[in-house]
């Protein structure tokens, strides 16, 4: 069998970004693919490098993230299509603008510059927003990213460094062996399952599947100048029953606008659902009412990997598995774009023991320690 000093199952962004830290340590890294590299959860990700603030842990960790994506901005290839829109959220009415307020308090206290707007300042920056909303919060330094092209980015990174590649499915991961599909054998002192919604390496992992829709129009440049996300995002998002559909549109680089957000619990079927797709095209027109009139080019689905906590899973598997070889970068949900470069950095500091930049305890594994032993029971 071919030794390795680390193995990583999954080449989605989360994936290559991990394979690219362990090569930067000059350790032998094997990365291990069985579809289409970054084919799942990435190529379903709308690219918003954002911070959020559902608890200080998720804050904690998408600025730490998104301050890594901005260092290297200036060295990403124009593939990534890596812009500084920033994120306008928007506020329909006073009580939204004062959970505007609010997080404007929040992201000051955190070190994230944001900026109040009145309805006239919304007006100023989107135009095609509709009349009478009343105002909302600007984060300039979220960013947007193509998510096929960063992780491709990522691996050929790990791949220039030294890492190698196997385009087979890994039929087990335990004890620091890997067997694949074809036959070929694999051993590593660690493994790390980045496997996104597919759990069969181990079935205790607790992520869930949530279904979400994206819609992208044809070319409209200038029609759209920043990310913009309505305040009631957040509620949609931590609905953990029942479909739900939020305002969340993108402006593309090629001036095509990338359009969200739907979820969904318990719909494996990947074909799109035309009734979330007429909601949330009539949710968008809600706010930008000429969206109506722009020529839509496609409509695909993806699945977003959930934990019940909404915090990814980062470290050794440990409470979830007795194998000590097992790693996890797992449970990003819609936050596995953002958080790829910081996951990645935190894993491996894990692994060698060092001190990160912000606390790591929150994402490991072994809080979920209690559930999984409920469940196996």
């Amino acid at each position: 069998m071919k030794p390795f000093d680390v193995l990583i199952v999954g080449t989605g962004i989360v994936g290559s970004a991990v394979a690219r830290e362990c090569a930067r340590i000059g350790w032998r890294v094997g990365v291990i693919e069985g579809g289409t590299p970054a084919g799942g959860a990435t190529a379903a990700g709308m690219g918003h490098v954002v911070v959020m603030d559902d608890s200080p842990a998720q804050l904690a960790l998408t600025a730490y993230s998104r301050s890594l994506w901005q260092q290297e901005s200036a060295q990403l290839p124009k593939s990534v299509e890596y812009e500084g829109r920033g994120t306008i959220w928007v506020a329909a009415d006073d009580e939204e603008m004062a959970d505007v307020r609010a997080r404007q308090s929040l992201y000051d206290e955190a070190g994230v510059q944001a900026r109040v707007l009145t309805a006239a300042d919304l007006a100023h920056e989107e135009p095609n927003l509709r009349a009478g909303l009343a105002g909302g919060l600007l984060v300039p330094g979220d960013g947007v990213v193509y998510p096929p092209a960063a992780a491709g980015f990522y691996l050929a990174e790990a791949r220039r460094l030294g890492a190698e590649v196997f385009f087979a499915r890994a039929l087990s991961a335990s004890q620091g062996q890997v067997l694949l599909s074809d036959g070929e054998g694999l051993v590593a002192e660690r493994i790390v399952l980045a496997v996104g919604t597919e759990c069969d390496l181990l079935p205790a992992l607790p992520i869930q599947k949530r279904k979400g829709h994206l819609v992208i129009t044809d070319r409209y440049p200038g029609f759209l100048h920043h990310q913009l996300v309505e305040l009631g995002y957040l509620k949609s998002a931590h609905k953990i029953a029942g479909d739900s559909v939020a305002f969340n549109i993108q402006p593309r680089q090629t001036g095509q606008l990338l359009l969200g957000s739907s979820r969904q619990y318990g719909n494996e079927e990947p074909r799109a659902d035309a009734e979330i797709l007429r909601r949330m095209i009539e949710r968008a027109t809600e706010y930008m009412p000429g969206l109506d009139k722009l020529s839509v080019l496609r409509v695909w689905t993806g699945f977003r990997a959930a934990t019940a906590d909404k915090l990814p899973l980062i470290g050794p598997a440990a409470g979830l598995s007795d194998d000590p070889s097992l790693w996890l970068a797992a449970g990003f949900e819609g936050l596995g774009i953002t958080n790829a470069p910081g996951a990645a950095r935190l894993l491996v500091d894990g692994m060698l023991r060092r001190a990160s930049a912000i606390d790591a305890a929150p994402y490991l594994p072994a809080r979920l320690m209690e559930p999984a032993r409920l469940a196996r029971a």
